[in-house]
């Protein structure tokens, strides 16, 4: 029994117990819904209410040049992604139980800082629901937080909820890509500029903390393992695998960057004219701008789209970062989540948002990645951890400059949230 601590256990749902064998030739119709439920899981749960202020203010403040910010945040992350989808999936265990077999104690102090900020940004997420809500409803955000929360709930309380995860992700996933596009090429924005800036911008210092938020709030914290713990909760492990969770990998992170790159176009066109952000709402501000009440209530819908299926995620992985501590926990795991998204929804109701801890949590965010990335890659390069997989030199090397590169700016990150916490 005592075993089952470090074994992946079933899912989310019935409908992902058992090994699902590596496809042969073309995907099965199962293949491609753990596909794309787990790109699409990892970016939407990194598409959430904060994304969009956030790449609405860096915009504002940074133009053009953000857009090199954000290339580089795509290679890195892409890194970092693929690495440890691949060493989790070929080793069959999730990123907690790998850090402890690299380091005994590792994966629990990883779990808890994850699942410390899992909480906070879901109470983030549950706000940007509530918001959503009011601007296509008229109703208070705090009773549009209520109802988000109890649509989440209603999604881990069914009997599929893993199908009906894959499907809820996948479907506001391209809803909010499609919204934003039509958004983006309203506002007319300098495309070549931006394309230009994109290698070429006109200072790179002044990118280095933009950069590190972006990574931060892409794969930091729980995000970097959404996926992948999908995949292993969908019986998508062991070597013949491998192939596979890299493929997903970088799709989820391209798929992240797509939405990225579309509202920042978006917002630069805006800009770009001339227009005045509303420094209350910026993204909000964008879309009104751009094609006037309809634009706003566009708004809405991509708000509640990207908070929903970030309750989903965060709640999701968080609770499978628990999962070690007990077998009670992968035995009751809906259970855990349903009380997971109430905890936040409750805060929320009766607290608010805690911005200044939000701040925090998410420069933190960043932070975690050195201490996760790096214990995978340790993981990479032994057999009682992989087995037989060959993890290949070239991603070793990549994952090596991703930390590098996280370590040094998230050292720089530090004296932001130094003047947060001071005010």
């Amino acid at each position: 029994m005592a075993r089952r601590h470090s074994d992946p256990g079933p899912g989310p749902g019935p409908d992902d117990a058992g090994a699902l064998p590596a496809p042969n030739g073309k995907m099965s119709k199962t293949h491609k819904r753990v596909l794309w439920g787990a790109i699409f899981l990892m970016a939407t749960s990194a598409i959430g209410p904060g994304f969009l202020t956030q790449t609405a203010v860096f915009t504002n403040e940074f133009g053009r040049n953000f857009a090199f910010a954000i290339l580089l945040s795509v290679i890195i992350d892409i890194g970092a992604q693929m690495n440890i989808w691949r060493v989790l999936v070929a080793a069959k265990k999730r990123g907690q139980d790998v850090a402890n077999m690299v380091l005994p104690g590792l994966g629990s102090v990883i779990a808890v800082l994850i699942v410390i900020g899992g909480l906070a940004f879901n109470i983030g997420n549950v706000g940007g629901a509530g918001l959503g809500m009011q601007v296509l409803f008229g109703i208070s955000p705090k009773w549009g937080a209520v109802i988000a929360g109890i649509l989440a709930i209603i999604v881990f309380s069914l009997k599929n909820s893993g199908k009906i995860m894959d499907a809820v992700a996948i479907i506001l996933g391209g809803v909010m890509i499609v919204l934003v596009a039509f958004v983006m090429f309203t506002a007319r924005p300098p495309f070549l500029d931006a394309a230009v800036a994109s290698v070429v911008p006109e200072d790179y210092a002044v990118l280095v903390l933009p950069v590190i938020t972006l990574i931060g709030g892409t794969v930091g914290g729980y995000i970097t393992f959404a996926g992948a713990h999908r995949l292993i909760d969908a019986g998508v492990m062991g070597r013949e695998n491998v192939k596979f969770a890299g493929k997903a990998a970088t799709l989820g992170v391209v798929t992240t960057g797509v939405m990225r790159v579309i509202l920042f176009l978006a917002v630069l066109g805006v800009v770009a004219a001339g227009n005045t952000l509303n420094p209350d709402n910026p993204p909000a501000s964008v879309f009104r701008i751009a094609l006037g009440d309809v634009g706003f209530k566009i708004f809405g819908v991509v708000l509640f789209s990207a908070a929903i299926t970030s309750i989903i995620g965060a709640a999701y992985t968080s609770v499978s970062f628990l999962r070690s501590f007990h077998p009670s926990i992968a035995h009751n795991n809906n259970r855990y989540i349903i009380a997971f998204i109430a905890f936040s929804t409750i805060v929320f109701v009766l607290v608010g948002e805690p911005v200044a801890i939000l701040v925090i949590v998410g420069s933190l965010n960043g932070l975690i990645l050195p201490l996760t990335l790096g214990s995978v890659l340790l993981a990479s390069r032994q057999k009682r951890i992989v087995g037989d997989y060959k993890h290949p030199m070239w991603m070793i090397i990549f994952g090596i400059v991703a930390v590098l590169i996280t370590i040094a700016a998230g050292w720089l990150s530090l004296q932001a949230i130094g003047e947060v916490w001071t005010g």
